[in-house]
């Protein structure tokens, strides 16, 4: 539970729910439209609450996700069908973000959440045993422990599955009876727990991981994709970057100025020169390094900037600030990734004219 002083909250993190509490109020308000059973917002409310819009009475709703609108008509067609939903690509294109906020939207809770891990386990899908329960009275609901998938089914929300490729496969099977059937057996007690119209379930999957647990076609078949690619321009992905490190700076309270576009500019035309292979004007390749180089790394970058600027400087963000995170995400290969970042440091950066406080400061650091 958070706890409050004045206007603040001591919670690290608020939930889509929590931290954009005005905003779907405001929709809710506003919304007329037709909802399916069980959701808070109609579909074009909860695409207008993801993609940012003014409403009629003047208020202002800010973007969560910058990107392909028709993505996300698409992404909330299906969870208003009997389709469950997965969201796939490479990391840091916003998959769990978005997940998020969907699921906001549409229920009023993120919180029904399963974490896919190697450890994962069927009563993680399903349910466990509350065993002092089991052996004072033996079998019974009462002490039927249910996974956050079996409060959704109960309760008629979203439930939420990050990770779902690092799942084991014998365990990723348990979804397709829930997904297929929209029921949930409970052998030991010759029951079975029934779907309240409103369930559905959203599923991050990093392709990049394809091959760790590779999904089943039965399994498949009960998921739309959707893929949610990288920012398509660059200035899209600074818009990206320059909204996400606003928010930690605020959440995180840094007391340093907010970072100029430029600096965020130089980080983001990086990262997507060595993620492309190729300079900005399409004259000159470059080597890729083994890492994704994704805008949500561009974030941490910046917002780590900040935060050495802040604490370590003079609370401005500067090059010499900078220079230490890029080349931590650049360098995942201590060999191979560190003869491409001094390759393109000697081929790209040096050359460029407005670039040399940040040449300067990576010839210093390494």
């Amino acid at each position: 539970m958070s706890q409050t002083n004045g206007t603040k909250t001591t919670q690290l993190r608020r939930a889509a729910e929590d931290a954009f509490a005005e905003e779907l109020e405001a929709l809710r308000g506003a919304d007329d439209r037709p909802r399916p059973p069980n959701w808070l917002l109609s579909p074009q409310a909860v695409v207008t609450y993801l993609m940012g819009g003014r409403l009629e009475s003047g208020f202002e709703v800010t973007p969560k996700y910058i990107g392909d609108r028709r993505l996300m008509e698409v992404a909330v067609a299906t969870l208003a069908t009997d389709r469950a939903l997965l969201l796939l690509g490479t990391p840091g294109t916003a998959k769990s973000w978005v997940s998020e906020h969907l699921a906001a939207a549409i229920c009023g809770t993120s919180r029904l959440i399963v974490q896919g891990t190697a450890g994962t386990s069927e009563e993680s899908i399903r349910y466990g045993w509350n065993y002092a329960l089991l052996l004072a009275k033996g079998p019974s609901r009462e002490a039927v422990v249910a996974s956050p998938i079996v409060r959704a089914m109960e309760e008629g929300r979203i439930a939420r599955v990050e990770e779902l490729t690092r799942i084991p496969s014998e365990t990723q099977d348990s979804f397709i009876t829930i997904l297929s059937e929209k029921t949930l057996p409970i052998p030991e007690l010759n029951e079975e727990i029934a779907a309240a119209r409103g369930f559905n379930l959203i599923a991050t999957a990093n392709n990049r991981d394809r091959g760790v647990n590779e999904l089943s076609s039965a399994l498949k078949r009960r998921f739309n994709t959707v893929v949610l690619p990288s920012p398509a321009t660059i200035e899209a992905e600074i818009a990206i970057v320059e909204s996400r490190v606003a928010a930690l700076g605020r959440a995180f309270e840094i007391p340093a100025e907010p970072p100029g576009a430029d600096q965020i500019r130089r980080v983001v035309t990086i990262f997507r020169e060595l993620r492309e292979g190729v300079t900005a004007d399409g004259k000159s390749k470059v080597k890729q390094p083994s890492g994704t180089l994704s805008t949500a790394e561009a974030i941490s970058v910046v917002g780590s900037g900040l935060a050495l600027a802040a604490h370590f400087g003079n609370g401005h963000l500067s090059a010499h600030d900078l220079v230490s995170g890029i080349s931590g995400a650049v360098i995942k290969d201590p060999v191979q990734d560190a003869i491409v970042w001094r390759e393109y440091l000697e081929t790209v950066v040096k050359e460029r004219s407005e670039w040399k406080d940040f040449y300067r400061a990576a010839r210093e650091s390494a």
